[in-house]
């Protein structure tokens, strides 16, 4: 095993355990604590991807502003607490056959990789993860879909001013 296969399972594991802490936890905080670790985690990996530019985008903005943003807001609303509602019957057998899938998966994985077919790399493209590589791929390949999100956004922000903006007196 190289070290570069070994960081990446540690990381790996780091990352599904950070995960499953975070579903698994019952206040609010602690579990966007959780999901921070994990966009960290996430992140190294795609330094091991050479990726860097990627992976400063991925804690900026996630780790950095979006977690930010939850933690006020579970803090303004006051959810610490999770509420526990009526279980639905339903819930424990989806749960468990999507669990045994993802055991099963990983199993595969990890049993196919031990005789080499699976776990080959592919060389990277000259510049993968840089900052133009990036840009050209987002405004040639996704310009549409790149303006469409910006729409999107630009519409979410004038609802939110129009909803929370005070009415104004009739007098002035």
């Amino acid at each position: 095993m190289t070290p570069d296969l070994i960081l990446f399972l540690v990381l790996a594991v780091l990352a599904v355990s950070t995960a499953v802490a975070m579903l698994a936890s019952q206040s609010a905080v602690y579990s966007a604590l959780f999901l921070v670790l994990n966009l960290v985690t996430v992140a190294v990996l795609y330094l091991l991807l050479n990726a860097a530019f990627i992976a400063m985008v991925q804690v900026t903005v996630y780790a950095g502003a979006i977690m930010v943003l939850f933690l006020f807001v579970i803090m303004l609303l006051g959810g610490q607490q999770a509420g526990s509602g009526p279980d639905l019957p339903w819930q424990r057998p989806v749960s468990l056959v999507f669990g045994a899938t993802l055991i099963g998966l990983m199993a595969y994985v990890l049993l196919a990789g031990s005789r080499g077919t699976l776990l080959t790399a592919a060389p990277l493209l000259e510049g993968f993860g840089s900052p133009q590589a990036v840009g050209r791929v987002l405004f040639t390949e996704y310009l549409v879909p790149f303006e469409a999100v910006s729409t999107l956004l630009l519409a979410a922000m004038v609802g939110a001013i129009v909803l929370t903006r005070d009415e104004r007196k009739e007098g002035r």
